[in-house]
């Protein structure tokens, strides 16, 4: 194609472009109509758009996916909705009691359990949905798997009851509580939204230094969720460093002596720090 056809279909674009028409080819018109055939198509369009799209496709076929697509093994997925997240988050806004009977793992089963609704947590690491909750009886603070709960009902109690309850369970959580200060390394700054994306799922504060262009994050996480956050910071790797969290400090510090241990460069590190203080006379 010369210079003077390359400027004439340019031309022809920017018109079509000002009057709003859209060019597209047999191949994408085939793959739209494919799409369209999916069973979620008629919850992304209204049914009118729907109708005016596979009129304008009719008579174009539709893409042969077992030709173009190959789907390979993966593993089983499971759903992020749950039938029982809608009635606990009404029992929740409500400051209601409940009837829970509910299984262990051992296979047995408490039934009629009274208690109080406290919160709805989904665990990104497990990927389950799970209800924290007071038990009454045992005076207990409970977390339960959602897939565990056989039933759950409503049960009157007396509104002060259930607001001391709820009120305590705060503070029990607020005590449990631990902040852990991350300080991204400046040379990393240009990767902060894959930082920031890793740490998405906890409590944070970011704050900026612009004397030292230096990014640090104050981390919330519950007493069970130190774990995960170690997870992520591994995954991070050197591009973050534990200022404060004797505990995550420690954690660290224990794996990345492991890593060096397994390659054997700690004993190496080693002697060379003694021919360092103690050099030859």
């Amino acid at each position: 194609m010369n210079l003077f056809e390359k400027i004439f279909n340019y031309q022809i674009i920017s018109r079509l472009d000002d009057s709003g028409t859209f060019m597209v080819t047999a191949h994408e018109r085939a793959w739209l109509k494919t799409v369209l055939e999916h069973p979620a198509a008629s919850e992304a369009f209204t049914p009118e758009t729907l109708a005016k799209l596979a009129a304008l496709l009719a008579e174009d076929e539709a893409m042969d996916t077992d030709a173009h697509l190959i789907e390979k093994a993966r593993s089983r997925e499971k759903q992020v909705y749950h039938p029982l997240l809608r009635p606990l988050r009404r029992l929740i806004m409500n400051r209601s009691g409940i009837r829970v009977t509910h299984a262990l793992k051992s296979g047995q089963v408490y039934s009629n359990q009274l208690g109080v609704p406290y919160r709805l947590e989904y665990s990104m690491v497990k990927r389950e949905w799970y209800l924290l909750w007071h038990h009454i009886r045992n005076r207990a603070f409970m977390s339960t798997k959602l897939d565990n709960i056989l039933s759950v009902t409503e049960q009157e109690l007396p509104l002060e009851r259930v607001s001391d309850i709820l009120t305590r369970i705060s503070e029990t959580l607020e005590n449990r509580k631990a902040e852990v200060l991350v300080q991204i390394i400046p040379q990393y700054n240009q990767e902060m939204s894959r930082i920031l994306y890793a740490l998405c799922c906890f409590d944070k504060e970011v704050q900026y230094d612009v004397q030292t262009d230096t990014y640090t994050v104050k981390v919330c996480v519950m007493g069970d969720e130190r774990e995960f956050l170690l997870s992520k910071l591994r995954f991070l790797g050197k591009r973050v460093r534990v200022l404060e969290g004797e505990y995550v400090k420690r954690r660290m510090l224990e794996a990345s002596v492991k890593a060096l241990e397994r390659y054997g460069v700690v004993e190496e590190v080693t002697d060379k720090d003694e021919e360092t203080l103690n050099p030859a006379q």
